[in-house]
């Protein structure tokens, strides 16, 4: 064991934790195999910067894989927190805090009427499928290529994010029964949806995307993309979903659909809406979230779902996310994109960038799709990545993997990582 107030570095922690975790870590990307070395154990964050175990400190744009918007340990969101805590942890039971978050989330997001409540976002993706089968008749659900929809058997099929990391199709474990109902399609390409579409009349029950792919590194739509899925969709009577747990919130007030300007039939979200705690939710018109237990045929349950004290967190991350705060995410992004392509000097390098999401791939043309984004050269990335730590800057380890941008990153913040940026690229090229 531990002994109280030992101090330990990160390499004698990561040693520890392998005979106890599988591979040391309780989510694969974050063992580091993708970029080498061995992972870095932190101890606190607050506003933009982590500190790991031996007191190095790091501009963090991992921010929770998105989650953390207002900054770690954002007073306002510890506060809520605490007072919540006070009151309980969890209650098995409805409270106010569930109305008062469902609320806020409703009047922001265009045409959401209702929400549902879950503990993650892989929850709220199998759940908003299990209603889309319910709610059309229909058995088959299209996805696209390096979209990562969570860990749900039918939808880890070319997925991105970890999966796509490892170079694995899919998972061990998982019956080709399992994915044998799941069509895949092209990210970007409305001709590869139409096609399936067509092929399957009378048989998809939903069409899943990330509106803005992060899970292969930050992939924008191109323009019209979007709206030909939903005429597409509306056209089949397929339901369109939107997996918005990575840019719910993020890249616009209401979201991915307000951003774009296009209406899902149904959206997932978590990560912002729970604060940096665990929390997802789903949700739609009322028409079809009434077919939800216990109103409606479509089973779906959760022991901890509306946890009070995420419930209170994301609720006053969502307060703090005003007009002003997009504005200043939208500012500083546009400093980094274009920093980012500064220091890049004579690299192959595309910088990608929506809102404050934000990915840097080692290619010579654009990435567009799961292909163009497995071009990207990782080996390169991963040199960089530690050239970088050295640096004081944390990014996600991965080269498939969307950088996040909080309100507490300043201006002297980027510009100090574009230096080192550039420093580092000098330094490998």
């Amino acid at each position: 064991m531990i002994a109280q107030g030992a101090r330990m570095s990160s390499k004698e922690l990561y040693l520890r934790a392998q005979e106890l975790m599988p591979g040391g870590v309780n989510s694969p990307v974050r063992a580091f195999r993708a970029v080498g070395g061995s992972p870095l154990f932190f101890e606190k964050a607050s506003g933009d910067r982590l500190t790991d175990v031996e007191g190095r400190e790091y501009i963090d744009y991992v921010c929770s894989w998105g989650a953390v918007i207002t900054g770690h340990a954002d007073p306002a969101i510890v506060a809520a927190v605490a007072k919540a805590a006070q009151g309980g942890t969890s209650f098995g039971a409805p409270h106010p805090g569930e109305i008062a978050l469902a609320e806020e989330i409703v009047a922001r997001v265009p045409g959401l009427e209702m929400v549902r409540f879950v503990n993650s976002g892989s929850e709220a993706t199998s759940a908003a499928i299990r209603l889309a089968r319910a709610a059309t008749g229909r058995a088959k659900v299209l996805k696209f290529e390096g979209n990562y929809h969570g860990a749900v058997d039918a939808l880890l099929a070319k997925a991105g994010s970890g999966v796509a990391t490892f170079s694995l199709p899919d998972s061990a474990g998982i019956p080709e029964e399992a994915t044998k109902a799941t069509l895949l399609a092209r990210y970007n390409d409305e001709v590869s949806v139409e096609q399936l579409l067509d092929e399957h009349r009378g048989e998809v029950a939903a069409v899943i995307v990330e509106p803005v792919a992060g899970n292969m590194g930050c992939v924008p739509p191109r323009p019209g993309f979007l709206q030909k899925v939903r005429e597409l969709c509306s056209r089949h009577g397929v339901l369109l979903i939107f997996d918005e747990v990575m840019t719910g919130f993020r890249v616009a007030r209401g979201g991915a659909q307000d951003f774009f300007g296009i209406s899902a039939d149904l959206v997932c979200m978590g990560k912002v809406i729970g604060g940096g705690l665990p929390v997802g939710a789903y949700g739609g018109a009322k028409d079809l979230m009434r077919m939800i237990a216990p109103t409606g045929p479509v089973y779906q349950a959760g022991t901890l779902s509306g946890n009070p004290l995420a419930m209170a967190a994301g609720l006053a991350a969502l307060k703090g996310m005003d007009d002003a705060a997009y504005a200043e995410l939208e500012s500083r992004g546009a400093e980094l994109e274009s920093g980012l392509k500064a220091a890049c000097g004579k690299v192959p390098a595309q910088v990608q960038r929506v809102g404050s999401m934000t990915s840097v791939f080692f290619n010579s043309d654009p990435v567009v799709d799961f292909d163009s984004a497995q071009r990207s050269d990782r080996q390169f990335f991963g040199r960089l990545f530690h050239a970088l730590l050295e640096r004081g800057v944390y990014l996600p380890p991965s080269a498939l993997e969307s950088w996040f941008l909080t309100t507490t990153h300043s201006r002297q913040d980027v510009q100090k990582t574009c230096a080192a940026f550039a420093e580092a690229i000098d330094e490998l090229a």
